[in-house]
């Protein structure tokens, strides 16, 4: 039955599908905010740029085909700690023909990026462009102040809604897909995936804490769909009753996802620039989240590989789900359906699983530089490149990623 429900969903959705948080610091652990995004595009080669900015410098994902011909970015943080990232909105603007959707949304990062220190700057940033500006998104910022919010902006001004007010965010968080509340009711896209951030949040909250380890297991990898009423790590889908393979619609990992990063921001008082960008490349359920400053020089999984088309972690994991995940190539189509079995096994092997199990190692490895650093209020070069470095031979040394060894020189570049 549930096999039947799944192939009646072969329902067109806008490509730009992401799916985001904004979390204040009164809803974390620590007490640090948290800004999450997971990027859905066309364009799933993708590294991270280090760019020294006009008054900033930062780190963000950008398109690797396309970087830097067009200064364009997708999520980043700068030194302040100021971090910034976008969901395509489908319900503020009606479309002129020829007209692009949202055209100046990742040149808008870029820009504010190199611009801004706290979410007041971005807000001025805002007032001060060209109108109409060409943008449709919903911004999430957070800042080294303590500030954290989305904003809503259209081609002529913006609504903003305060993870810090009780009355907007009643427990801390505001969650986005690609519509706005602002905007046209029950149009735009991603209601189900938004069911599902909301499903898990409060859960988080209550049980395990709002962290970013957290958020790449319980959202980024969901496999869960609210509207169907079904998880795929129920033990119904792992057993021999189920075939493994399923259709790709409305989880929030899609195979249009490049990437699931969570800026960790500081504590008031904290400089900004111990901001943490926890980064992963690719398709979220075959890709393991890295730690990242905005320090130069950044390591060469991240980094652009001109023989790979893009970052080293980006390519294996886009290599892993096309080969292993969405692997059924017979006809129109076929893209669509998810090999499971591949990624979700009773036994605990599958690639998501041991996914999960090396970014646990890569968390534990980084934990004891991340508490020196923060005591310390400075992050040390050498301490740096030796986080990079064993984190880089734990990711080349794993049973998943050892092929990295022969298929980028730069890995530990």
């Amino acid at each position: 039955m549930f096999s039947l429900l799944f192939l009646l969903l072969f329902l067109s959705q806008p490509c730009q599908a992401c799916t985001s948080a904004v979390v204040s610091g009164r809803a974390t652990p620590d007490g640090r905010p948290l800004l999450w995004k997971n990027r859905d595009t066309d364009f799933l080669k993708n590294h991270i740029a280090y760019v020294k900015g006009e008054r900033y410098d930062f780190i963000a994902n950008v398109n690797s085909a396309t970087y830097p011909r067009l200064k364009e970015a997708w999520m980043g943080c700068n030194a302040a700690g100021f971090a910034l990232m976008n969901t395509q909105s489908y319900n503020l603007m009606e479309m002129k023909e020829g007209e692009e959707r949202g055209a100046a949304n990742g040149r808008v990062i870029h820009r504010a990026l190199e611009l801004c220190a706290t979410v007041q700057e971005f807000c001025h940033f805002l007032d001060t462009l060209q109108k109409p500006s060409y943008i449709e998104a919903n911004f999430g910022v957070i800042d080294a102040r303590g500030g954290a919010a989305i904003l809503e902006v259209d081609y002529e001004g913006y609504t903003l809604y305060d993870a810090n007010d009780p009355q907007t965010a009643p427990d801390g968080y505001l969650l986005r897909t690609n519509y706005s509340v602002c905007g046209r009711q029950d149009v735009g896209g991603g209601y189900v995936r938004q069911m599902e951030a909301e499903r898990q949040f409060p859960r988080l909250l209550k049980e395990e804490g709002i962290t970013p380890h957290a958020i790449f297991n319980h959202l980024s990898r969901s496999f869960n769909n609210c509207k169907l009423g079904i998880d795929l790590r129920d033990p119904y889908f792992n057993s021999s009753q189920s075939g493994g393979w399923f259709v790709d619609q409305d989880f929030i990992p899609r195979s249009s996802t490049s990437c699931s990063i969570v800026v960790q921001g500081t504590k008031k008082g904290e400089p900004g620039r111990l901001t943490t960008m926890w980064t992963l490349l690719g398709y979220p359920p075959t890709g393991v989240a890295v730690p990242l400053w905005v320090r130069e020089p950044l390591p060469g999984m991240v980094r652009m590989d001109e023989t790979l088309g893009c970052a080293p972690l980006s390519h294996l994991s886009l290599q892993l789900a096309d080969v292993q995940v969405f692997c059924y190539k017979q006809g129109i189509g076929t893209n669509r359906y998810l090999c499971w079995k591949n990624l979700y096994r009773e036994d605990g092997s599958g690639l998501m699983q041991q996914a999960m199990l090396l970014e646990d190692e890569i968390l534990r490895l980084a934990q004891p530089f991340i508490r020196k650093w923060r005591k310390r209020g400075e992050i040390a070069d050498d301490e740096l490149e030796k986080l990079y470095h064993s984190v880089a031979e734990r990711l080349t040394s794993s049973s998943i990623y050892a092929k990295m060894r022969s298929s980028s020189s730069g890995w530990n570049q």
